[in-house]
């Protein structure tokens, strides 16, 4: 083999890496493939998946998702995922969906790297009605 077979074998075989934000939250799931950079290599929601409102935040419309976003992740040979899940900022967890989505994109050959909660926290925020004594009967 020549010098310029060889490298050409490597390009083919060269595996990408990308990171796979996924917000869910109880009314939709959103997931949003980034490379490293943060250039966008696929966007998808529920709404692209199905057209009823309440089905959105489904676990079963999550593995479509999945399943669309691998198809995707899979012709820019990308084969190593890292997670970073984000629910509704002050939700103690993240939707139905944000599971589902990990199942199946590993079920179909992706290797999940690292799995990161996201979810933001509120400290203090405005404040609360009533006054100081709060609302009296």
């Amino acid at each position: 083999m020549s010098e310029t077979e060889v490298k050409k074998e490597i390009k083919k075989k060269q595996e990408y890496e990308c990171i796979l934000n996924i917000y869910a939250s109880f009314n939709n799931t959103i997931v949003h493939a980034t490379d490293h950079s943060g250039k966008t290599l696929a966007k998808v929601s529920g709404g692209m998946v199905t057209k009823h409102n309440r089905l959105k935040a489904n676990p079963t419309m999550a593995m479509f998702i999945a399943k669309r976003i691998g198809e995707i992740l899979k012709e820019s040979r990308v084969n190593s995922i890292y997670v970073r899940i984000k629910a509704k900022t002050g939700n103690p967890t993240a939707g139905p969906g944000a599971h589902a989505i990990i199942k199946t994109l590993s079920r179909e050959g992706f290797r999940i790297l690292n799995i990161l909660d996201v979810t933001k926290n509120p400290r203090g925020g405005p404040k609360k009605k009533y006054g100081r004594r709060g609302r009296r009967p």
